[in-house]
């Protein structure tokens, strides 16, 4: 095979492969418009426990309940850090509900809506004071 040859194969396997590297980044990561629960909301989540609006906690409609996410105002850089514990939003165009404690944090309040990126955070490794960390 001709050097043309190997950099057109390689080129097209390049373009075939670009889509999968994509889309795996992108199950991890994700943008769109965020809402938050209304101050007077109270009741149950579809994860089973009672809505707490000083608890960093959102609603999404398919991660599994106990994710938790790093959102961030890309305007402002300020981000936290919420579990997933409802279902939801069900209006067309935004990807999360996050409750009082969040949107305060985020200084999204006064907006009601606002513009997120959203990163799945690893599980954080269980740790205790008592025993000391294997180097």
């Amino acid at each position: 095979m001709s050097f043309n040859a190997w950099t057109i194969a390689g080129a097209a396997l390049l373009c075939w492969l670009l889509p999968c590297v994509a889309s795996a980044q992108d199950a991890r990561q994700f943008s769109g418009v965020a809402a938050y629960y209304s101050t007077d909301y109270s009741g149950p989540t579809a994860g089973g426990q009672n809505y707490d609006p000083n608890k960093f906690t959102a609603a999404h409609r398919t991660l599994p309940f106990g994710t938790r996410l790093r959102v961030t105002d890309p305007q402002s850089h300020r981000s936290v850090v919420v579990v997933v514990n409802d279902r939801g939003p069900f209006t067309k165009g935004r990807v999360l509900d996050l409750s009082l404690a969040a949107a305060k944090a985020l200084r999204m309040t006064g907006r009601g809506l606002m513009k997120v990126t959203a990163a799945i955070e690893p599980a954080a490794a269980f740790t205790t004071a008592t025993v000391p960390a294997k180097p």
